[in-house]
């Protein structure tokens, strides 16, 4: 199915939309109607965590509105990247979507990369929940350009998965070259750790790793590194710089064409896989971590000291940086809440 198709698929939404802008109330018949959606997922196979979400979300809303309303399923790459799909999700071309928010459109989402935020997994489920410090901070700014917020699908703590070398600390991680998501502000916060950040999209990075292009990948969870670059990569370095957080976003427009009913069906399918991922996230990514060193790669943890460095090093270089494109509201919040080191 093309993305052109997928914008037909959304007519009946598009339909209700312009009814509730016209000042007559759609709810009256809004839940009689067939309702064809679509939500896409900015990476991850059909296979993949990301894939059986989606997929999941898709079947539950099926099953609860009695195959009245329909969600059809765009995988990695199958529609665009994952700047591309955001620009079509903002502009209503697709309906549903889960993934990074791009701060292309509102600088001051990059507070859901900020580095160093938390520094400890019951710490980092508290602030990104539904209803955690993060979530209530981010929410008004999708809202302002366009988006419902539905929930959280935290992945655990990020790393540096790389080939041939590896670097615990800002000396030795001169001259490696990482590639990083092109969001702000990874890449500065690759930069502060030591190491040269090159922001490649996510279709790109096997083939820059195989060709030299970098040396390796930041800021993903084991599982991605390993099951994507396994046999390129030969270290991981669990620098936990980032906490790995996507969104589940819906086009604010399809939202509000939707009645009460229809909301509840779509709101209850996203909580019941987001509490899923809440529940299971540790778990989940502890056993890609044994996975990966079963299958040959080097799992390092930095000291003490190490980690202590690097977070002060990036919080005093990254946060002082980030005040003027998040704000002195979002760094207030920030300041206040975040995890404070041992």
């Amino acid at each position: 199915m093309t993305l052109k198709n997928s914008i037909k698929v959304s007519s009946s939404i598009a339909a209700v939309s312009v009814i509730t802008a016209l000042g007559f109330s759609a709810s009256a018949w809004a839940s009689d109607e067939e309702l064809k959606l679509t939500i896409a997922t900015e990476s991850g196979d059909r296979e993949s965590p990301h894939g059986l979400a989606v997929k999941r979300i898709s079947d539950i809303v099926e099953e609860q509105s009695d195959g009245r309303i329909t969600i059809n399923v765009f995988y990695q790459d199958e529609i665009g990247g994952p700047q591309e799909l955001f620009d079509q999700l903002v502009r209503g071309n697709i309906d549903l979507f889960l993934g990074w928010p791009q701060t292309s459109y509102d600088e001051r989402l990059g507070v859901l990369q900020l580095p160093y935020l938390t520094l400890g997994w019951d710490e980092a489920l508290d602030a990104y929940g539904k209803d955690g410090w993060v979530s209530e901070v981010i929410g008004p700014i999708l809202s302002d350009i366009g988006l419902e917020y539905l929930g959280p699908f935290p992945e655990g703590f990020g790393g540096i998965a790389t080939a041939d070398t590896y670097a615990t600390n800002h000396e030795d991680a001169q001259g490696i070259k990482l590639r990083s998501q092109p969001i702000f502000p990874l890449p500065q916060t690759i930069q502060a750790m030591g190491f040269q950040a090159v922001p490649i999209d996510w279709s790109e990075v096997y083939t820059s790793i195989q060709t030299g292009v970098v040396d390796g990948d930041s800021s993903n969870v084991i599982y991605w590194d390993y099951t994507y670059f396994n046999d390129l990569l030969d270290y991981f370095v669990h620098s936990k710089h980032n906490f790995s957080f996507y969104t589940f976003l819906m086009n604010q427009d399809s939202w509000n064409a939707l009645d009460e009913e229809d909301r509840g069906i779509i709101a209850d399918a996203v909580e019941v896989v987001s509490n899923e991922q809440f529940e299971n996230a540790k778990a989940e990514d502890e056993k890609w971590i044994q996975t990966a060193q079963e299958e040959g790669m080097e799992y390092i943890v930095p000291s003490d000291e190490e980690m202590a460095a690097w977070i002060e090093r990036v919080r005093e270089t990254v946060w002082v940086e980030a005040e003027e494109s998040l704000g002195e509201d979002v760094m207030s919040a920030v300041r206040e809440h975040a995890s404070e080191p041992q």
